[in-house]
């Protein structure tokens, strides 16, 4: 009786905290972990054979403000390319807390820019973490909709949208499962100029680029059944110093400013229109293919500061179609543009405008490979001599995905 009892005694008391919500939840054993490791990327092969030519340092992407600028800037026409520069690794984290899940990402492809332009280097894609609206890191910038970016095989794509990953602190207060959200960031500044005319003038050689206040962005998408609209903007302060002791004071600043509008419509199961809008002034560093964000201009009846420097206005558009013939082909053709508003002392020689277009059939014999075949075409127009630049461009291309989870709870 005794232990009839105590089991009727256990069984009531289990039934009485299962009735509160304070039944204790098991505890956790040693080796047990709720993290999870990702490990992902591709390997990728491109063949490409361009029918005129561009800056050997861009050799397999077709960028417009890389096409001569003059005849025979780059040598002749016809040549063949082969890479693996598009080639990527990547590792992701999801840790869950008392609170919200921690999310890092650690990402790097083969492409090397900057000081490495035409090298097939490591470098950092995206590298950030985030912990619920908080997050901070190289990340893609607010300011760009990286959505837009087209099933293409080109590595630098349409040259009229935004496209920059930056160094930034980032704010996202709201983040829904139907794709709206709202995200304001910090970003690491700064920009690029050209002197133009004067540019060998012994008192533009002191001129210093300061950026005192980081860039500003912000976006709003606006998730609906049919796909999305995202509106977005950004502010920057860009300012020079004359170090140079001399009569003339050549230092000043600007701002930089920009507006974006775009979106991805599914008029059907097998289709994405995409396209963006952007125009501003100062903010070509943003845009996936544009020059600099500074130039200089003539400053009349001024004999302490003769030229001036101003953000360059800029305007850009892409428009594409991603169209699935079936589970394992598919396509996308579209056409993107750049202009830019030069200043009077820019060379006749600089970028005044450029178009980029493509089209492609690609298959997915299964779902870790790609195939296909890509036609490219870009163009350039100078800002006064009347000279314009044509590039046509075949590329070829086998892609081997892989992906592998680690970790989360043990049963």
């Amino acid at each position: 009786m005794l232990a009839a009892a105590v089991l009727a005694l256990g069984i009531g008391a289990e039934h009485v905290a299962a009735q509160d919500g304070r039944a204790k939840r098991p505890e956790k054993k040693d080796g047990d972990t709720s993290t999870v490791i990702e490990v992902y990327g591709f390997a990728q092969g491109d063949f490409i054979f361009d029918f005129r030519s561009n800056n050997p340092d861009w050799f397999d992407v077709n960028r417009p403000t890389k096409i001569p600028a003059f005849v025979d800037e780059f040598g002749g026409n016809g040549r063949t390319w082969f890479s693996i520069r598009q080639s990527r690794f990547g590792t992701k984290a999801t840790i869950p807390t008392s609170t919200k899940p921690i999310y890092i990402t650690w990402e790097w492809d083969l492409f090397g820019v900057g000081i490495d332009a035409g090298q097939t280097t490591i470098r950092p894609r995206l590298m950030y973490g985030q912990w619920g609206p908080w997050g901070a890191g190289q990340l893609w910038s607010p300011f760009m909709d990286n959505d837009v970016f087209p099933n293409i095989l080109d590595y630098w794509g349409p040259n009229g949208m935004m496209f920059f990953r930056n160094v930034q602190v980032f704010w996202q207060p709201i983040k829904r499962d139907d794709g709206t959200r709202a995200t304001i960031a910090l970003e690491r500044p700064g920009a690029s100029g050209d002197a133009g005319r004067v540019a060998d003038r012994v008192e533009l050689q002191n001129i210093i680029a300061r950026f005192p206040l980081p860039d500003v962005s912000a976006e709003y998408r606006r998730g609906f059944k049919w796909g999305y609209l995202e509106l977005a903007g950004i502010y920057r302060y860009i300012s020079w110093n004359d170090v140079l002791l001399d009569p003339f004071d050549l230092g000043g600043h600007d701002h930089g400013w920009g507006v974006s509008l775009s979106s991805n419509v599914k008029p059907g199961r097998n289709d994405v229109i995409r396209f963006q809008v952007v125009y501003g002034e100062g903010v070509e560093n943003y845009f996936n293919d544009a020059p600099v964000d500074i130039g200089v201009k003539l400053n009349p009846g001024n004999l302490i500061t003769p030229v001036v420097g101003e953000a360059l206005g800029d305007f850009g558009g892409v428009l594409y179609l991603d169209h699935n013939w079936s589970k394992t082909l598919s396509s996308a053709i579209g056409y993107s543009r750049v202009e830019i508003d030069n200043s009077n002392l820019q060379l006749p020689t600089a970028f005044k405008a450029g178009n980029y277009a493509s089209t492609n059939l690609l298959w997915a014999p299964v779902p870790a490979i790609l195939i296909g075949g890509e036609f490219q075409w870009g163009w350039r127009q100078n800002f006064q001599d009347d000279f314009v630049a044509n590039d046509y461009r075949v590329q070829f291309a086998m892609k081997y995905n892989f992906s592998q989870k680690f970790g989360g709870k043990k049963q």
